[in-house]
Formats: C-alpha cells, structure tokens, sequence
C-alpha cells in the first residue's frame, strides 16, 4: 500500500513531537472511539422523541451507527489481530487505516450536510404537520444514504498518494498520523461570525429582553417567558424576532459556542472522525433553523399543533407574542399566530 502523504494531518498524541507505538494508537483510539458512541447514542436519547422528521435527524442517526460499527471493527481487529478473513491478512496497523478512511469521509461531510441541511428546512420549515409523509421520509433515506455512498466512493478513489498505508513505513516511524478538516473550522467561525454580528446589531433588543426574561412551563415543558413586546413596525418587529431567535439560540447552545471559540482561538488541531459528531451536527441544526424561521418568517403559520423540527430548542415560542401581564394568561391556548 501507499504511505500517507498528507500536510493537512495530526497525530493521535497529546504532546507535540510524540509519536505514539501502533499499539498505543490503537488503545487510544478504541477509547476515544467508546467515549464518542456513549456520548452519541446519550444525545440521541436525550432529545425529545416528538420531532418531525428531517435531514439532519436522518444522518444523525446514521453517523451514530457508523462510528458504531466504526467502534466493533476496531475492537475485533484489536483483539482478533494478526488473523487472516476474507483473503486479508489484519494486523493492529490496520486500525490505524480504517481510522484514516473515516476520518477523510468524515471531513468531507461537513459542507454537504450544511447544505443540505438548510435547504430541506428553507423548504419544509413552513409545513405545520409532525408527521412526514413516507414519501419525505423515503427521500431523507435516500439523500443520506447517497450522500455517505458517494464521499466514502471519492475517499477510496483518492490517488494512491493520498490515503493510504504502508507497515513498513508505520512500524519504524511509530505514527498514526489523521486528517484534520478545515471545513469544520470555517464553519464554526462563519456561524461565530454571524452570531457576534446579530447580537451586536440588536444589543439594545437583547438587553431588554434579557431582563424581562423568565422561564416557565407549558405543557410540562420548559420554555422562555418574553413579557417585553415592543411597540413595533413591520422592520423593527422583525429585529425583535431575530433578538429573541438569538436568545433562544445562545441560552440552549451557550456551552458548545463557548467551545467552538476557544477551538478557534488556541487552533487546536483535532482529527475530523472526532470532529464530526452528534453534538456537533445538532449545534449547526439548531442555527440553521434559527436562519431560517428569521427568513421564512413571513410564511410562519402556528396553530396549537404547532410543527416540532429541533429536538432541543422550542422554536415555536419565539413567534408567541408574549405580551400578557401573567404566565397563566400567556398559556392560553394560541387559536394561529402569523408573524409578518
């Protein structure tokens, strides 16, 4: 095989100038790889279960099950090495390998999922129906299984030089070296970038929501209380619903943007099969639906079935024109709402 040639790379070590043995790689990995499945399947669990189905739902899922089989894989060559199956001779470096492959189809992913992502909400987010029709969740099957086909193809046709692995040149170097993806770091600083501009440009709005804010329950559920509406024109309505999008944005994902900023300012150098995670893609969900309900917002019909589309972050509240002196009011039931 061919030996990876590759500048955009890291290895799995914590200290600069370490080079770990393929063994160490190898337990390393298996354990990075066990903490990114708990977390994974933790978060799918944890979401709430009563959300219509979407792109990002369906590849969620998928990802999961991939850095599950990821998981098995590596854990039956680590344990069943040096063993010949199907004509192929395994051995603790090709763990280092199948590390490697995911992590180039796993970098590569990034942009197409963003896409796809935002135009199958710019086009759905209006709908008011939880439950897709199985058409739509036939579709979603299919752009997924599609997309995953057609990256882990373009990975494995890369020239020779490229991906790749050769004993000889691993067992004397002691490197497991991984791809590190510039596609994620251009998309947390471009969603950074956009969410200091929108809280800089409405920070007189996001001031004084922010204390009128409250939190309350409707419907066993936990949800932000805006008691200040202000008087408003069609323009500066729309500046009050983006502020309370953004806030609604930042109180959910407040952690995970304080990480993403400290990623971009130390540049830490993380290998794309890491990168690519759940949380991650839930993250990026969440903005975009954020994006698109500002958009959109002239199109937004709620009625007390109101559409579900984030498993964390109760979008639909944000429309709710919470101008009532009381809580107990405020969770009248809402006949339709339309947002101009």
């Amino acid at each position: 095989m061919a030996t990876v040639l590759c500048e955009n790379c890291t290895f799995l070590c914590l200290q600069p100038g370490c080079f770990l043995q393929p063994s160490e790689a190898s337990g390393a990995l298996l354990l990075i790889m066990l903490g990114k499945v708990s977390f994974n399947l933790y978060l799918l669990r944890a979401r709430r279960q009563t959300v219509r189905d979407s792109f990002m739902g369906y590849f969620c899922i998928s990802l999961a099950f991939f850095d599950l089989v990821l998981l098995v894989t590596m854990s039956f060559i680590s344990y069943f090495q040096n063993i010949m199956l199907l004509g192929v001779y395994f051995t603790k470096y090709h763990i280092c390998l199948l590390a490697q492959i995911m992590a180039f189809t796993y970098g590569l992913l990034h942009y197409p999922v963003f896409i796809a992502t935002g135009l199958d909400y710019y086009l759905t987010i209006t709908h008011t129906s939880k439950n897709s029709s199985v058409r739509c969740s036939s579709l979603y099957v299919f752009a997924v299984t599609f997309l995953w086909i057609s990256v882990l193809c373009y990975v494995l046709n890369l020239p020779g030089n490229t991906i790749g692995l050769d004993v000889n040149y691993y067992s004397a170097a002691h490197q497991c070296p991984f791809y590190i993806s510039s596609q994620t770091y251009w998309l947390s600083l471009g969603m950074l970038f956009i969410t200091c501009l929108v809280l800089v440009s409405c920070w007189s709005e996001v001031m004084n929501t922010v204390q009128s804010v409250k939190i309350t329950s409707i419907r066993t559920e936990s949800v932000f209380f805006f008691p200040y509406v202000p008087e408003c024109s069609r323009r500066s309505c729309a500046k009050h619903l983006l502020t309370r999008l953004l806030i609604c944005f930042m109180g959910t994902w407040a952690p995970f943007l304080f990480l993403q900023t400290l990623i971009i300012l130390l540049g830490a150098q993380i290998p794309a099969f890491i990168e690519m995670n759940v949380p991650w893609l839930y993250f990026i969900n969440s903005f975009l639906i954020a994006i698109t309900c500002w958009l959109r917002r002239q199109h937004m019909e709620l009625t007390e079935e109101s559409w579900d589309v984030d498993p964390f972050v109760s979008w639909k509240y944000c429309f709710v024109p919470f101008s009532y002196q009381d809580v107990d009011e405020a969770q009248k039931p809402i006949t339709k709402i339309v947002v101009y």
